[in-house]
């Protein structure tokens, strides 16, 4: 039934219309009429808002109340639950989880705690070389740089990787030519000094001239304070994982290990699991270690928690030393580790957070 030029009625209106000229036609009142049932509209319900987490870390290694004096202990817990805080503020407020996970970072690139902006190691050269990315588990889309020495948030560049350029893996200059295109803030690479790092390096230096790659027992001795993550799920239901290091103890210029590496270090997939790894970057690259974590949710019906604690199995086999962070489409967390300790905190919506160092704390 047209009731205008070109407009149709409603099919409701129509329907209604019907009823009321058949009930009356048959000797019903119109007041009668409008007693009789009549088809309920339910406007459309929203979809429910997904349950919020961030999970984040600042490194796996020779870490343990023994290692740590009570003031670094207090001081590192207060890093990561700042962090922990920055990120899920903006969960809280409806925002990405590719922001919390940068927010989060960048709160532990300031920290002189961790290796990871502000108290990176130094290189066997004396110099910093920062490396980071990022990944949205929505898209697949990613970004990444390694070798910057002037970046105060390497994190935030690895962003601009990602959202400014068709590439994934920025290195060293042509990064920070990015960085200054996108106004990011650089400082100068003595910014990044720490009197501990230094004096670690000062060490390191007396008793080997020779720039030698660091082993095993170079990583626990340096093993305090490592490698920082974050993973997030958002309210729309969406992951993202990021990942900022300074590297190895003592490293060769150049070298680059798993943290900007996607699917080595950083891996994050809506339909799985998102990933932040730390560790002895070579052996999580040749097992391709976020990756795998994912694949195996996704093709072996694994939940992210078996999965994680299988591959750092595999790790442990190769030799290698490390952990992860692991944040599943449904909140669920799993942060598996083969060393004393591993730097750690979380919060799921309608929980405490937690902030742990070693197994059981």
């Amino acid at each position: 039934m047209l009731t205008g030029p070109g407009r149709r009625d409603t099919p409701r209106r129509s329907r209604l219309g019907c009823r009321l000229a058949g009930a009356l036609s048959g000797g019903l009142t119109l007041a009668a009429c409008l007693l009789m049932p009549q088809p309920q509209v339910h406007p459309q319900s929203p979809p429910p808002a997904h349950p919020i987490a961030i999970v984040i870390h600042g490194g796996a290694g020779n870490i343990s109340r023994s290692t740590l004096s009570p003031e670094k202990e207090a001081a590192c817990r207060a890093a990561l639950r700042e962090a922990l805080d920055a990120g899920y503020r903006i969960l809280q407020q409806g925002g990405a989880s590719l922001d919390a996970v940068e927010a989060a970072i960048a709160v532990l690139e300031d920290s002189p705690w961790f290796n990871a902006g502000k108290g990176a190691v130094f290189t066997s050269a004396g110099t910093h070389e920062l490396d980071a990315s990022i990944m949205d588990g929505a898209t697949l889309r990613a970004g990444a740089v390694a070798a910057v020495r002037r970046v105060r948030h390497p994190i935030r560049l690895a962003r601009q990787v990602m959202e400014r350029t068709p590439h994934v893996l920025l290195v060293g200059e042509g990064a920070e030519a990015l960085a200054r295109e996108a106004g990011l803030e650089l400082v100068d690479p003595a910014w990044f000094d720490t009197p501990e790092r230094r004096a670690a390096w000062e060490k390191r230096r007396s008793q080997a001239p020779a720039p030698n790659e660091p082993g095993p027992a170079d990583v626990a001795a340096e093993g305090k304070h490592g490698t920082v993550g974050a993973v997030a799920l958002d309210r729309h239901g969406h992951l993202a994982a990021g990942t900022s290091t300074g590297g190895l103890s003592g490293k060769r210029p150049g070298r680059v290990g798993d943290s900007p590496l996607i699917g080595a270090g950083t891996y994050a997939r809506d339909a799985t699991c998102a990933v932040s790894a730390t560790g002895q970057g070579e052996f999580f690259i040749r097992l391709a270690v976020a990756h795998e974590i994912s694949a195996r949710v996704e093709h072996r019906g694994l939940s992210a928690a078996e999965a994680a604690a299988a591959v750092i199995r595999e790790v442990g086999w190769l030799g290698g030393e490390g952990g992860v962070i692991v944040l599943d489409a449904r909140g669920r967390v799993a942060t598996p580790f083969n060393t004393t300790g591993m730097f750690r905190g979380w919060r799921v919506e309608g929980r405490a957070p937690v902030v742990r160092i070693g197994p059981e704390d």
